[in-house]
């Protein structure tokens, strides 16, 4: 009996117990979250904890000692190659975004003018030199032939007044031929808008006259006679645009004939001014001074005709169109067969070697910055890339001051505004092949100033 009031009481807490463990394994279900996980969860909170105050702590001091900018992008000094000479492009050995070495010949243009423009300075050279060497003789002979040379000056004089006055007569004639070209011209424009208008009257009655056969209102044969009409109206529209065409061609070639001529009448006073100098030379006592002179004068000549030649010769040699500097092409503006002006660009090579950074900078930052300081950047473009670098200078100026139009901050209309100042950053080793940097990138840059 007392063993069993014994194991009684115990039988009874076990029971109890086994209730209570069943009791609680519902509400530790509900939570989720048993003894063991609970201990890992701590564990792993307080590692984030530490990774937070690491990493926490690296960024405040990285940021300590860095000030850093999103409003900068990758820039090179673009290479503009343009023609030096207005010609036609023959040929093109090159496209956009293709590499190119200093020295690479680019495109050529053709050059039959400027080669016939050469042999024709080297011909006004030859002549120029044979010239100056005839003077040099003369200046030897001018005593001997003085009489001579009197008697030709005299009849030099004569011949170039008389060369004067059949030169103004074709001024004359051409001034003529101009006026009545241009009468014509005029006659033949005023036509036009009759014809025109003719033009538009048959159609009109072309219209009319079908929509009225159409109808039945009138006979069909009336419409073959309209339809007549219209086609010699436009025969005569067509034909006065064709005479006001000629006209104009015509009053252009009168205008060539007028210039020539006038040039023939400039000519020749010119030529009157040099006989009757040539005669007042040999006529004073002075010819073998005024010898030496000319030549001189044809000395000089000849330094005109040699930097002439030179010039022909830059032009034969511009008609070869080469790279200044190594890069790629980044825009190539000509076509084979177009017509290039002096001065035009032909193409544009970025120079991927020589790219910088411009970072544009608040001016509250600048204060702690100079050239040298170590810079990190990162680009947009390639995540997880970062590049070393270094401040180059820093702009003079903030970027509003050479704006189009600058800030006026008038009195009673004043609004601070924090302004941004260029740095200037350039990578300390060669842009990477693998990840180059291209002008336009947008770039994120770090200055280490501590």
């Amino acid at each position: 009996m007392s063993s069993t009031s014994v194991e009684t009481p115990a039988a009874t807490v076990d029971a109890n117990a086994s209730v209570s463990r069943e009791q609680q394994t519902p509400v530790e279900q509900s939570n989720g979250m048993s003894p063991e996980r609970r201990r890992v969860l701590m564990i792993a909170g307080v590692i984030v904890a530490l990774l937070a105050i690491v990493f926490g702590t690296r960024w405040f001091l990285y940021a300590h000692a860095h000030l850093g900018t999103d409003d900068a992008t990758v820039d090179a000094d673009i290479v503009q190659v343009n023609s030096k000479i207005a010609e036609r492009v023959e040929a093109i050995f090159t496209d956009t975004n293709k590499s190119v070495r200093k020295g690479q010949l680019l495109a050529r243009l053709a050059d039959r003018d400027e080669l016939d423009r050469l042999q024709a300075a080297q011909a006004a050279l030859a002549a120029a030199q044979a010239q100056a060497s005839q003077a040099s003789v003369g200046v030897d002979l001018t005593q001997s032939t003085q009489g001579a040379q009197v008697q030709q000056g005299r009849g030099g004089v004569g011949s170039a007044r008389a060369d004067v006055l059949g030169a103004q007569a074709n001024l004359s004639g051409a001034q003529a031929a101009l006026a009545s070209a241009q009468a014509q011209a005029n006659a033949a424009d005023a036509a036009v808008p009759a014809a025109e208008a003719s033009l538009a009257k048959a159609r009109s009655d072309l219209r009319r006259t079908t929509q009225l056969v159409n109808e039945g209102a009138v006979a069909a044969n009336q419409l073959d006679a309209v339809r007549a009409e219209a086609a010699g109206a436009l025969a005569q529209y067509q034909q006065a645009q064709q005479n006001a065409q000629a006209a104009d061609a015509a009053v252009h070639a009168a205008g060539d004939r007028y210039r020539a001529a006038q040039a023939g009448v400039e000519s020749a006073r010119a030529a009157v001014i040099t006989a009757s100098g040539k005669l007042a030379e040999n006529s004073t006592p002075y010819k073998v001074a005024a010898q030496q002179a000319q030549a001189e004068a044809a000395q000089a000549q000849v330094k005109n005709a040699k930097a002439a030649l030179a010039q022909a010769q830059s032009a034969v040699a511009y008609t070869s169109v080469y790279a200044p500097s190594d890069g790629v092409v980044g825009e190539k503006n000509i076509t084979v067969g177009q017509m290039v002006a002096v001065g035009q660009m032909l193409f544009a090579i970025v120079p991927l070697d020589k790219i910088y950074i411009t970072a544009d900078y608040k001016e509250t930052q600048i204060a702690g910055m100079h050239p040298g300081q170590h810079v990190d950047i990162a680009v947009d473009a390639y995540k997880g890339e970062t590049f070393s670098g270094h401040v180059v200078a820093i702009g003079p100026a903030t970027g509003s001051t050479f704006s189009i139009i600058p800030a006026q901050n008038a009195t009673g209309n004043f609004v601070k505004v924090t302004q941004r100042i260029p740095v200037r950053i350039e990578l300390d080793g060669a842009n990477p092949p693998q990840t180059p940097l291209r002008p336009g990138m947008n770039v994120v840059t770090n200055v280490k100033i501590r």
